[in-house]
């Protein structure tokens, strides 16, 4: 905790350092090094958005210096999700990628983790009926793509 010199009261939030007078890198360097609370900081929540069974289907608070890895934990549960539902229907998971997205603070500055997306792709046989249903339905949107006309 900080005070200010002129005998002003303490300042404990990023919202009394600004209304006391303290410059934008003064305030950012007092939220960053812990001497001060940002507010928005203290009440971000994060929530799943999809449909599937993971964590964080309630919004929840993550500590900023842990939210990397609880993000990237979460991400991870999306992937596994995808190789289980891949091996119970005859598929292959040919593709998986997690980006883990950050974004600044707009009260102190501090930059942030703000979420996460993960992307999978999963292969089906030529077997399983739900790759052949998937290959009629998506045909319209496919046939044509690749198409050279230069070359005809």
């Amino acid at each position: 905790m900080i005070s200010v010199l002129s005998g002003e009261p303490s300042v404990q939030t990023v919202a009394q350092a600004k209304h006391a007078g303290y410059s934008h890198a003064q305030v950012a360097h007092m939220a960053r090094s812990g001497e001060i609370t940002c507010e928005t900081c203290q009440n971000r929540k994060y929530q799943d958005g999809s449909d599937e069974m993971v964590s964080f289907k309630s919004p929840s608070h993550i500590a900023p210096e842990s939210a990397a890895s609880a993000v990237r934990a979460h991400e991870m549960e999306h992937v596994g999700n995808a190789y289980k539902k891949a091996a119970e229907s005859d598929g292959q998971v040919v593709r998986a990628s997690v980006t883990i997205k950050t974004a600044t603070c707009p009260e102190c500055g501090r930059t942030y983790v703000s979420g996460g997306e993960t992307n999978t792709q999963i292969k089906y046989s030529e077997e399983n009926p739900y790759g052949q249903s998937f290959k009629k339905a998506d045909a319209p949107n496919v046939i044509g793509q690749n198409l050279d006309l230069a070359t005809c």
